[in-house]
């Protein structure tokens, strides 16, 4: 117990209990956002009669390669009641109830979390290959390791969240930097706000704001990814000023722009540099326990050592973003927009149901819940929650090469009115009978300007540009699709 006592104070920071109390339940509502998502989703993508059904990719990989609770069985079931399960167990820490109970049974629940989230990710293929995703299974490791309230938090796995958060920020500032050069002009943002994956309900006003405040916007991006993160690593109060110009740039993100739980997320790990013992003092704790020490020295040794992969990625000029160098998905690279889109596109799926196509024939759109389409309609706002369909959509639009595997099952089950699939979409405008046809065409999307928006009353204004997929229907076999 002496022992004990003098290794605490080396070991321990209870004055960063109020950043790990709002971290901790900050980061299991995040998992709650992500478990729902599982629960709304996985089965009209990856189900049994998904687009790309997890049961088959697990019969073709090995759990050594993508380690899975779903190698032991995967069905529609099983699936759902574990994403179900990941809503109540992140509901309850979000309620408290992981510093209601002992440290090792708190260790257990985010364990559990993130052993669920990974089987989710780890047969997810296409529509789990997000940076975020990778971003908050690591989060959620080191989680883990932070403590309850029956114990101070960690030094250790406090700079452990810091350098999570320092290669998130610094890996996207040097992307921007030698990637696309309209970064390096300060330009980026004159298309960026039209052009993202998905736009919110403020992207319109975003991309009117002038050009020499947009240069700003990248201007400060650039000091606030490439530079302030060197602040987390210094003395208070300044790691906690680093913290707080995160928490606010990311604000700026959430305000115009929807990337799911990315920036949410970066919000959440800002606090692991955050010191309130200034405000709040600092409370006081039993030594820290032996076997809890020896915990997370052994979790930092890990961490330390698979760091390598990610520093060297950091410092090399063909840095690659969003990879995970082993299936545990630990210790990751990240990064986003290397490239600027100059130019949106967006695929209109249209069905009819007239039983001969014709220069006549009406044809009746598809709305997705997220993507632009009916261009008098303003874009919502979805972040945290992840739209994944509608977010491949907008990698389709970039080029055909994104929607190998899974593009033709998807218009198969709109051709079936699949109620799993519809449920993804916005509207259906065949509610009673399935269509005898569907096409997709590819149009041309841009902002509307002030006086298009006065005049029109419309967010969005589209170009045809050319038929994406031709009219298809069903024939023989259930799903079987043929062209005509």
């Amino acid at each position: 117990m002496a022992a004990m006592e003098w290794f605490t104070p080396w070991f321990s920071a209870p004055g960063y209990e109020m950043g790990r109390l709002i971290l901790q339940r900050a980061l299991a509502a995040v998992y709650l956002v992500a478990f729902f998502s599982a629960a709304m989703q996985f089965r009209a993508l990856l189900g049994d009669r998904g687009l790309v059904p997890a049961a088959a990719f697990v019969r073709r990989v090995s759990f050594r390669a993508s380690p899975s609770l779903f190698h032991w069985r995967c069905d529609d079931r099983v699936t759902g009641a574990c994403a179900w399960a990941g809503v109540v167990l992140a509901a309850a820490v979000v309620a408290g109830a992981a510093d209601a109970v002992p440290l090792w049974a708190s260790m257990v629940m985010w364990a559990l979390l993130w052993i669920l989230y990974l089987s989710f990710v780890n047969v997810g293929q296409i529509f789990y290959s997000f940076g975020w995703e990778s971003l908050l299974l690591e989060a959620g490791f080191l989680a883990i390791f932070l403590g309850n309230a029956e114990t101070a938090p960690p030094v250790l796995t406090l700079w452990l969240m810091r350098w999570l958060l320092f290669r998130v920020e610094f890996g996207a500032g040097l992307i921007k930097w030698r990637g696309d050069e309209c970064w390096r002009k300060l330009t980026c943002l004159y298309y960026h706000h039209e052009t993202q994956p998905m736009p919110g309900p403020l992207s319109w006003y975003f991309h009117h704001l002038p050009k020499r405040l947009h240069r700003v916007e990248v201007a400060a991006n650039h000091v606030a990814q490439l530079i302030v993160p060197f602040g987390l690593f210094c003395p208070q109060p300044v790691a906690t000023v680093a913290a707080g110009l995160i928490i606010v740039t990311q604000l700026w993100l959430v305000l115009s722009g929807n990337f799911s739980w990315l920036n949410w997320l970066t919000i959440v790990l800002a606090f692991a540099a955050v010191d309130t013992s200034a405000l709040t003092g600092t409370p006081s704790y039993g030594p820290t326990p032996l076997w809890f020490a020896v915990v997370v020295c052994v979790a930092t040794t890990l961490i330390v050592v698979l760091s390598y992969w990610p520093a060297r990625n950091l410092l090399s000029r063909t840095q690659q973003m969003n990879r995970s160098f082993n299936p545990l998905h630990l210790v990751n690279t990240y990064g986003a927009f290397g490239s600027v889109t100059r130019v949106r596109q967006e695929i209109v799926i249209e069905g009819t149901d007239e039983d001969r196509i014709t220069p006549d024939t009406v044809w009746r759109e598809y709305e997705f819940k997220g993507k632009p389409g009916n261009v008098h309609r303003l874009p919502r706002q979805f972040a945290p929650y992840h739209l994944r369909l509608d977010w491949q959509m907008w990698f389709a639009a970039l080029s055909p090469a994104y929607t190998r595997g899974w593009f033709e099952p998807f218009i198969s089950r709109l051709l079936d009115n699949d109620r799993a699939t519809l449920r993804l979409l916005h509207t259906n405008p065949f509610p009673e009978q399935p269509p005898t046809h569907v096409r997709a065409l590819l149009y041309r999307y841009r902002f509307t300007t002030r006086e298009e928006r006065r005049e029109t009353g419309a967010w969005w204004h589209r170009t045809f540009v050319r038929e994406f997929l031709p009219p298809v229907a069903l024939s023989g076999e259930r799903g079987d699709r043929r062209p005509r």
